[in-house]
């Protein structure tokens, strides 16, 4: 009989487990009930309301598998608000694929490509075109100082690219601390009509190996590689009290990078909107936040916590030594020539 008692708990809590991750998961039916936006944010709802990924109608059979499953025993997969944490063994792509593709999604690549960085494009391009939600619709978004001098790029029939000009600011600072104010401005004047789900990538990274629909969902970010290869107080936690960036002592969870992060059309638009209100905030104090708008993105995923993680595979630093659990690099940074 005890036996049996514990066997039946055992079922009921990895159930539970199973069933919260699958309840976060974006295309399960549980997101029927949508967020009511504040009078500020309609703006993001009223010419688009069929394909704002805020409106977005789910039609997942709910007797299909869990495409999300905490296999990992090695790592964590769920963060203490019970948002998934995405790594190599647990989910299944076949399942999120065929959701995806009911709901003819368009998702969109945000990058910035100014000075010398535009040496990186062909790099990006083609890795990104390859491995990056292949065989679903994706607009990539090419900010550029420099148009004309953009490589012809062969694309595949789903995917699309938009180079679009972009002011030369004069040092690399000011287009770190310039992308958030950019992006927010194009989500309102243009993004938000044209994909449901939008994501930030530098362009000095390449991709080897699949990036697909499982990192879909209403607000992700990605835990940086230093997150596991330093003591806890050592991570890049803003801490000049002064800054609109500061994260108080102590309440640091995750550190997530700024090279690749996203989520719905509609939370992006407010994190970009308010990570540059604490910029703009901080020029007018004469500060500058110690990792520029990654010390500002991180202090809005403190308050505004993630629906879901992505591990460090996905934007993994091969400058670091690479620890077990990190069974693929999906991508990582490019690295650069110092007389460059």
């Amino acid at each position: 009989m005890g036996i049996t008692k514990l066997h039946g708990l055992a079922v009921l809590v990895t159930a539970g487990i199973t069933g919260v991750i699958w309840y976060h998961h974006p295309l399960s039916p549980s997101h029927d009930q949508e967020p009511t936006a504040s009078p500020e944010e309609a703006i993001l709802l009223m010419s688009n309301m069929n394909q704002s990924s805020c409106q977005l109608s789910r039609q997942t059979d709910l007797n299909e598998p869990s495409p999300m499953l905490p296999r990992r025993r090695d790592v964590l997969v769920l963060t203490p608000w019970l948002a998934p944490i995405v790594w190599e063994g647990t989910f299944n792509r076949d399942i999120l694929n065929a959701q995806y593709m009911q709901k003819n999604l368009v998702t969109g690549v945000v990058t910035f490509a100014v000075k010398r960085y535009i040496q990186f494009i062909e790099g990006f391009m083609s890795s990104a075109n390859k491995y990056f939600l292949a065989g679903h619709q994706v607009n990539f978004y090419l900010f550029t100082d420099n148009p004309e001098q953009i490589p012809h790029l062969q694309m595949a029939p789903e995917n699309h690219l938009f180079v679009i000009p972009v002011q030369n600011h004069s040092g690399w600072q000011d287009i770190s601390m310039s992308r958030m104010d950019i992006i927010n401005r194009y989500i309102h004047n243009q993004f938000q009509y044209e994909v449901d789900y939008l994501y930030s990538i530098d362009i000095d990274v390449q991709l080897f190996e699949h990036i697909g629909v499982e990192i879909i969902d209403t607000l992700v970010g990605t835990i940086s590689s230093r997150q596991y290869t330093a003591r806890r107080e050592r991570k890049s936690y803003e801490t000049r009290t002064e800054s609109q960036a500061a994260i108080p002592r102590g309440e640091g969870d995750f550190y997530y990078t700024a090279s690749f992060y996203g989520g719905s059309v509609c939370e992006v638009y407010k994190l970009t909107r308010d990570c540059f209100k604490g910029v703009m905030k901080d020029r007018e104090n004469g500060i500058e936040a110690r990792q520029h708008d990654e010390s500002h993105l991180n202090k809005y995923l403190l308050y505004h916590k993630p629906t879901r993680l992505l591990s460090p595979e996905y934007y993994w630093d091969e400058e670091l030594s690479q620890p077990p659990i990190i069974r693929v690099k999906r991508m990582c940074p490019v690295r650069k020539d110092s007389k460059n």
